[in-house]
């Protein structure tokens, strides 16, 4: 990942995007979910095959959390003990 200022970011490692519109991006990359807040957010280039996203507009936080398949593992294994 890297970023140009705040206005302008280059993603790798995105295996698909869960959903988005102009203040929130959420991605689902190799190292968890990605979600992007700010302002006026727009998906400028993706190629889900390549892994890589380009995204413009002014960004306010980024955070990371468990995938999906993570989260559903810890989950099923908290059941079965």
């Amino acid at each position: 990942m890297s970023w140009d200022g705040r206005r302008l970011g280059y993603i790798t490692g995105v295996k698909d995007v869960v959903s988005f519109d102009n203040t929130e991006v959420l991605l689902e990359t190799s190292m968890g979910i990605l979600t992007i807040r700010g302002k006026d957010l727009q998906v400028k280039q993706l190629s889900v095959e390549k892994g890589d996203l380009q995204l413009e507009g002014s960004v306010d936080s980024l955070s990371y959390s468990e995938s999906r398949q993570e989260k559903n593992k810890r989950m099923f294994s908290r059941l079965l003990k």
